[in-house]
């Protein structure tokens, strides 16, 4: 399969800022080729590469005031690595965070899902439970947001729905986290949020939208939920976003039986 990603991101910056972005796929792809450029009222801006345990690729800049633009793109032919977890990030993958309160929804988990012991069914009937009770449905969220809130509005958009899969998930003492996407399929098209049970020996998508083909998705970063896979993070300064443009493509959609375990790659 071969997949073309990109994405460019306009800000007006008001006062000198640091910034990070999690837009590069990850590096458990290799690609084919690949671009990332910065500018400022058009000119370069130095960009250094952080990358973390996961694979997550972070480009940081530090721009000073004015019209700032970052784009990226990249083609990837075929497929690339599986995650895998060693005994601590599994354990760390069943506690809760601050958008997946897996303490609090662990009744609610325990009571809907007993009885269920075979891996595949339980991913498939959480997913399933997900997707019947929320309603998809853009702005209807605001960014602090977590799991429980989500339940009790029965709506979102998809980092909702993949940090209510995610809780119930570590509320059943699987280890489960959230995982940013370019998703070819996707519409309208964006980045995409979903989230991860570790089941089997790997790490298997779990996305109760289903909005785009599994088998079809980008990594680009991986972490406890979107504190720690947000595209843009401000650490100093101002910077007012202006524009956003996200493109993913493939050269097959293929059908996605959602019986059916699928691993990122």
């Amino acid at each position: 399969m071969h997949r073309d990603v990109s994405s460019r991101i306009a800000l007006t910056v008001t006062e000198p800022a640091d910034l990070a972005f999690a837009i590069a796929v990850s590096s458990h792809h290799a690609p084919a080729s690949e671009s990332l450029t910065a500018t400022l009222d058009g000119a370069p801006v130095e960009v250094v590469e952080l990358r973390d345990a996961h694979g997550t690729r972070v480009h940081r800049m530090r721009p000073g005031v004015g019209e700032f633009v970052v784009e990226y793109s990249a083609a990837i032919a075929g497929t690339g690595q599986e995650a895998t977890a060693d005994d601590i990030e599994r354990l760390v993958y069943t506690r809760p965070s601050r958008y997946a309160e897996s303490d609090a929804l662990a009744p609610t988990a325990s009571a809907e899902f007993v009885g269920i012991d075979d891996p595949s069914q339980l991913l498939t009937a959480v997913s399933s439970w997900v997707g019947t009770r929320l309603a998809y449905v853009p702005g209807s969220s605001l960014p602090t947001d977590g799991a429980a809130r989500t339940l009790l509005a029965r709506r979102g958009v998809c980092r909702d729905y993949a940090h209510l899969c995610v809780a119930l998930l570590r509320g059943l003492n699987v280890p489960a986290r959230l995982v940013s996407v370019y998703a070819p399929g996707l519409h309208p098209m964006d980045f995409h949020a979903v989230a991860e049970a570790w089941v089997d020996g790997g790490w298997h998508v779990v996305d109760a939208t289903t909005l785009a083909p599994r088998s079809t998705l980008v990594r680009i970063a991986t972490g406890r939920d979107a504190a720690d896979t947000a595209f843009l993070t401000i650490s100093a300064g101002r910077a007012d976003l202006v524009d956003m443009t996200v493109s993913a493509t493939a050269d097959v959609l293929p059908g996605d039986d959602l019986d059916h375990l699928v691993r990122l790659r």
